[in-house]
């Protein structure tokens, strides 16, 4: 019996279309010492996974700071505002890819203390392949990346079924800092002050504050001021819009009190920050 025409020879496979290119390797690598781009508070329109191999340092998720040590896993879903910081001592790897690009992805943060060696060797050897590929750029990359994030959501489904999350009770407080946290990813880019969240929060700006400071170790003024600065200098990263653009989009009422702003927090003016970071894409990797 003669064979239907379109099995007479391998048609090649759909394109994977996902939102971002998925990355992996060295956590100090892949921020390129650009401290800042993790360290200020912020969230991302991508998922991202820590796996810290050596030393110990500090996440801020959703408002509440927690310790992360050797052989900790930090899974942050896209949408969470977060915040890390590690001395430049510490070892780690991380994965970044688009969200949704697999159902079996956890939806909520979570902190893994892994103890089993296996488990701990599986993760390693994981995005140590990731690497590879991506280094390498052979035939159908975007797939392998693909199916790689695939057995990561697999792997942190399993630990947590081992009960390996560290997740203690929230406590009202600490209810009140995500609720916060949560209304900044929202409404950081508008022209609304702390004062204007506490309001909507139904509690007074002192309150919300105090309550953020003992959970997060930053007031909530702070919070929200690190998010705009985040946000300011993603977008001086890139050659445009016009700095006039930036600051109406952000919210300032004008171009000047967003270049005391960005001056005031960063010590430079926006057109030096600008300048410094097309400068940095010159330069020989």
């Amino acid at each position: 019996m003669q064979k239907p025409s379109f099995l007479s020879k391998p048609m090649p496979p759909s394109p994977i279309k996902v939102a971002g290119p998925i990355r992996a390797g060295s956590y100090n690598l892949l921020t390129q010492g650009a401290a800042w781009k993790f360290s200020l508070l912020h969230d991302r329109d991508e998922d991202v996974l820590i796996w810290v191999t050596r030393g110990q340092g500090r996440v801020v998720i959703n408002g509440v700071m927690r310790g992360i040590s050797m052989n900790n896993a930090l899974f942050v879903p896209s949408g969470t505002l977060f915040s890390l910081d590690v001395p430049s001592g510490v070892q780690a790897l991380m994965v970044r890819s688009p969200a949704g690009l697999t159902p079996r992805m956890p939806h909520e943060p979570l902190l893994l203390r892994i103890r089993d060696s296996l488990a701990q060797a599986e993760l390693t050897g994981i995005i140590d392949a990731m690497a590879r590929e991506i280094t390498q750029d052979r035939a159908l990359l975007a797939e392998a990346l693909e199916a790689q994030v695939r057995l990561i959501s697999v792997w942190l489904y399993r630990q947590v079924q081992a009960g390996t999350a560290d997740a203690p009770k929230e406590t009202a407080g600490q209810r009140l800092v995500r609720r916060y946290a949560q209304a900044i990813t929202r409404d950081y880019a508008s022209a609304r002050l702390m004062a204007d969240y506490a309001e909507a929060l139904d509690v007074t700006p002192t309150h919300l504050s105090r309550i953020c400071r003992k959970f997060g170790g930053r007031t909530a003024a702070d919070m929200l001021t690190e998010r705009k600065l985040h946000a300011a200098r993603s977008a001086l990263e890139r050659p445009h819009p016009p700095i006039q653009d930036i600051a109406s989009a952000l919210g300032f009422s004008s171009a000047a009190y967003f270049t005391r702003f960005v001056h005031n927090h960063t010590g430079q003016s926006p057109t030096a920050l600008r300048a410094d970071a097309q400068k940095n894409l010159r330069l020989p990797r």
